[in-house]
């Protein structure tokens, strides 16, 4: 197992570094991809394995943590080249048939798909491998063992591996997210967190990181981005803000309808999207800057995690749970 070794390809999506990671551990038979980017970082992520000395023929085995396309796009090119692909159970359908998938996104991204995310290819239904909690990949040599770890998306695993004397995690979205800035040692990575619609939970994903910090990994590898030493510290921190960002946005919701007769108070206020996205805009701003982080960084966050996506899951999340 010495012969391990971790490294991180960046995707360089929409032409930022350090916001979208793809790994690629080296076993002792053999490489093994954990993500792939999307389709419009492909030739990337080739030119970073071709520094490896690697081809695309040498990837035969490729585990993703979800199939969000900024982690997934590039499955079915990597399928159609001959890898197996290891996958949550619920979204191995949607890899070999991405229409559905390609239908939602559209809805979200209109006529930016293309830039964003690249060609998506179906991937042949004999190349992808259904995993559930607790299933065991072996692959080069190297034993993975996958973890649900619900909360960002129900079809989400992470895989936890003995690396040398240590035990790490490749936790996808499940441990939020957390940039590193090149050039800028001296300042703090920020914790944001990921809850698009329509499967954010937070009550399945507080359970994940309680999961999570039990394990007592020595590193996490998070895919926006790179690794984490202090596991506990990054997880309880994510914790408190999970809970602090669902609680700001359904007191957004609840305030104008303060002082109103119980009776009126839900006919008598439509949350506007707009004012609260612009509201959760300004408050995640403000945290972020107030570490003294510089443009640059706080628009790497804003790229790997837009915010209009967590104000509607949120919103989404806070809607059934009021229903």
């Amino acid at each position: 197992m010495n012969q391990t070794r971790v490294h991180i390809l960046d995707t360089h999506f929409q032409g930022m570094t350090g916001v979208t990671a793809v790994y690629l551990v080296s076993g002792p038979e053999g490489p093994v991809l954990i993500e792939t980017g999307p389709g419009s970082t492909l030739p990337a992520v080739l030119d970073e394995l071709a520094a490896h000395g690697l081809r695309p023929a040498d990837i035969r085995h490729v585990l993703l943590t979800h199939i969000h396309l900024d982690h997934a796009g590039a499955a079915g090119w990597w399928a159609q080249q001959g890898a197996q692909i290891h996958v949550h159970y619920a979204g191995a359908p949607h890899l070999i048939d991405p229409g559905r998938l390609l239908k939602s996104a559209t809805r979200i991204y209109g006529e930016r798909m293309d830039r964003l995310w690249g060609e998506i290819r179906p991937a042949p239904a004999e190349r992808v491998t259904a995993l559930r909690d607790g299933d065991v990949v072996h692959a080069a040599g190297l034993v993975f063992t996958a973890m649900e770890t619900t909360g960002h998306a129900i079809h989400h695993h992470s895989y936890r591996l003995h690396h040398g004397s240590a035990e790490v995690a490749f936790t996808g979205d499940a441990a939020g997210v957390s940039l590193q800035y090149a050039g800028h040692p001296e300042l703090p990575p920020v914790i944001d967190v990921p809850a698009p619609p329509p499967e954010f939970d937070l009550e399945a994903w507080l359970a994940t990181i309680d999961r999570l910090d039990a394990a007592g990994f020595d590193r996490l590898y998070l895919t926006h981005f790179g690794p984490v030493a202090d596991a506990h510290g990054h997880l309880s921190a994510l914790r408190t803000l999970l809970v602090d960002s669902v609680a700001f946005l359904a007191a957004r919701v609840r305030e104008p309808s303060q002082g109103r007769p119980a009776s009126e108070r839900s006919a008598a206020h439509q949350p506007d999207r707009t004012e609260l996205l612009e509201d959760y805009i300004t408050w995640n701003r403000e945290r972020v800057a107030a570490l003294g982080l510089p443009a640059a960084a706080v628009a790497g966050y804003e790229l790997a995690n837009p915010l209009f996506m967590s104000v509607d899951g949120i919103m989404r999340y806070l809607g059934k749970r009021s229903g």
